[in-house]
């Protein structure tokens, strides 16, 4: 293990998001509710550290491996969050204990949207803001935005990329990576903008719609109200947030080509959009005639209203609520908790197992069935009129297993800290696939479970964001054999 070039790229990458920190200060001078001083010591905190990490080695030319990758990216994430703290702990609005700053930190960064905080209306302008940023920051990956600018800084990124995205995921969209993760960036940028003019254009205040664009482009789901966009009661706040939420859960690749081809007909060309219509679909249908056949809602449009929205922030793994969709007929609520397992699509800011590995898994699971009929037939599994390599579709069978193996196993850790099946089920679900709001006494929010509990729920966050195989790979034993 090349240490040296690790504890390089940590300080690199901890020196540029120090500069994170600064935007806040400006938030503050603006609305004058003394929050600069915690942004300000956490900056120098963040930016001297770095340094600190990065000058011993800075001579260092060493070769980026897969192994150097890995240790870089997970513990990057762990490191970023643990820094993120310091605005929280030093804030004299919310005094936190360091589990909820990092349960906090740690949500934010992973878009799962999980807060442990309440009465978000009184807080000062500048927390709020932070929150959202962290978000918008983590959507992308923060390791991605890295790989656009360690060239310029003499470190290689290639291996840092494949670390990020582990699996099925994000396809390389021009032949340098420098340039694929400028183009991801331009696209995730463009969307923001767009986005936060439509939701000032739908009623919103400038501030909610910079947090809000910051939260949807992200899938995130951290607002800025207790009552997230239900707050605002309002159909075309609602309405820009569902084709927000839908647009940033396809595979951001396909955004490029579909841009640079100038055909939106591309979209319905590839199998995993498809897909993901077609379930998005089928889930709004479902959930809203039984809201209208229960009578929950009185009126087809209400019902429509409601079922639309929580459809989408629910199966895309947003976590936004226009209303408190644990309160509804209880199918409902659990319907929509198992429709983020499935979640965004590969490539997207999503969570969840995401849509084309569920796919492959059906496609294999009807290639088993017709074998068992035919046992001599020859079948191939084919994406996008492409046949799947069987490497391929081990991994994404490797990747279930190892996902079912560790929601078992959180699932029951946190059941051992005291909470009940059904707060235990859905704080896994809502943790592991990026959600944030889950059901029973985690359906508002995380203030009050265990302080064990928090720290389960953040590795398992963790673990969803890095899809898993990377995190594991570093917890095994073979990883650190020299």
């Amino acid at each position: 293990m090349q240490f040296s070039i690790v504890f390089k790229t940590i300080g690199l990458l901890l020196m540029v998001f120090s500069l994170t920190q600064l935007p806040p200060i400006v938030v503050d001078a603006i609305y004058q509710q003394q929050e600069a001083l915690s942004f300000a010591v956490a900056f120098a905190l963040t930016f001297s550290s770095g340094l600190l990490l990065y000058l011993p080695f800075r001579k260092s030319t060493k070769d980026f491996r897969i192994r150097e990758g890995i240790l870089v990216v997970v513990s990057f994430w762990f490191v970023l969050s643990l820094f993120a703290t310091i605005p929280f702990l030093l804030s004299e609005s919310l005094r936190m204990s360091f589990s909820d700053a990092f349960f906090e930190s740690m949500s934010g960064l992973t878009t799962t949207g999980a807060t442990i905080l309440s009465g978000l209306d009184d807080l000062p302008m500048a927390i709020l803001y932070y929150r959202q940023q962290l978000q918008w920051l983590g959507g992308m990956g923060i390791i991605v935005l890295a790989v656009a600018i360690l060239p310029m800084l003499g470190v290689g990124g290639m291996e840092l990329y494949h670390a990020e995205s582990s699996g099925i995921s994000k396809d390389r969209l021009t032949p340098k990576l420098t340039q694929t993760a400028k183009a991801l960036w331009k696209i995730y940028l463009s969307f923001t903008v767009i986005c936060a003019v439509a939701y000032y254009l739908a009623g919103m205040d400038i501030f909610d719609a910079i947090g809000h664009s910051y939260s949807t482009v992200a899938i995130g789901g951290f607002s800025t109200h207790d009552l997230s966009i239900g707050y605002f009661d309002n159909i075309a706040i609602e309405s820009v947030a569902v084709v927000f939420m839908f647009l940033a859960g396809i595979n951001f690749s396909l955004h490029f080509f579909v841009w640079r081809k100038k055909n939106v007909l591309a979209f319905f060309k590839d199998s995993e959009f498809q897909t993901y219509l077609l379930l998005l679909s089928v889930l709004i249908a479902l959930v809203t005639l039984y809201l209208l056949n229960s009578g929950h809602y009185q009126t087809t449009t209400e019902a429509l209203r409601y079922g639309v929205f929580q459809s989408v922030s629910i199966a895309t793994t947003t976590g936004f609520a226009s209303t408190n969709y644990s309160l509804w007929p209880l199918i409902l609520p659990v319907l929509l908790i198992f429709s983020s397992f499935i979640g965004a699509c590969a490539g997207s800011t999503g969570g969840g197992i995401k849509v084309v590995r569920v796919l492959l898994m059906f496609k294999l699971a009807m290639k088993e069935i017709k074998k068992f009929i035919h046992p001599n037939a020859q079948i191939n599994i084919k994406l996008n009129q492409r046949s799947v390599s069987e490497s391929t579709l081990i991994s994404v069978w490797g990747f279930f297993s190892l996902y079912v193996i560790a929601f078992i196993f959180i699932m029951v850790a946190l059941m051992f800290t005291g909470m009940d099946q059904v707060t235990a089920f859905s704080a896994t679900a809502a943790s592991i696939n990026n959600l944030g709001p889950g059901l029973g006494d985690v359906a508002e929010n995380y203030g009050a479970i265990s302080e064990s509990a928090k720290w389960i729920l953040s590795f398992s966050m963790l673990l969803g964001r890095l899809e898993i195989l990377t995190l594991m790979a570093l917890l095994h034993k073979a990883f650190w054999r020299f």
